[in-house]
């Protein structure tokens, strides 16, 4: 395995990058929305589970009690089944469109990456390709252009 090169300054490293992001940046905005709002609704789906199972246990210890009257209220944990079913269909929805919006970007960051590469090589010199090995150089290129594609 090859080491790890690491940048010199990540300021510096990090600034192009942002210049390929800034196209994206109301869509990586809408992302993050998307993102707030499918965990906001995963969190609280649990929470509501919980109230449920507690008026089942409720029921189930006045029963036990042999409380006149007294029994599980299947209509309020109904109810609590079909919100949560809604909760968690939205947050799928949320999610499925998170995953959706970010992979076109991370694509169309990943072809502009790829183009500009593919022209920045056609104008080095040939003695850069003397000093280096052609494989070498597309292996750089090639795990460098995934790994920032799977990043995103």
């Amino acid at each position: 395995m090859m080491a790890v090169e690491k940048p010199k300054s990540f300021k510096k490293t990090l600034k192009p990058f942002l210049t390929y992001l800034r196209p994206y940046r109301f869509m990586l905005a809408l992302v993050f929305i998307f993102a707030v709002a499918s965990t906001v609704f995963s969190i609280i789906g649990p929470k509501l589970l919980g109230n449920a199972t507690t008026k089942l246990f409720e029921g189930v210890v006045a029963k036990s009690m042999r409380i006149p009257g007294a029994g599980i209220d299947f209509g309020y944990i109904g109810r609590i089944a079909l919100l949560l079913a809604g909760l968690y269909v939205i947050s799928a929805l949320f999610s499925y469109a998170q995953g959706f919006i970010m992979s076109g970007i991370a694509m169309k960051i990943t072809y502009n990456f790829r183009r500009n590469i593919s022209e920045k090589i056609n104008r080095l010199p040939l003695k850069f390709f003397d000093r280096k090995s052609h494989g070498e150089v597309l292996s750089h290129i090639t795990n460098d252009i995934d790994t920032i594609n799977t990043t995103l």
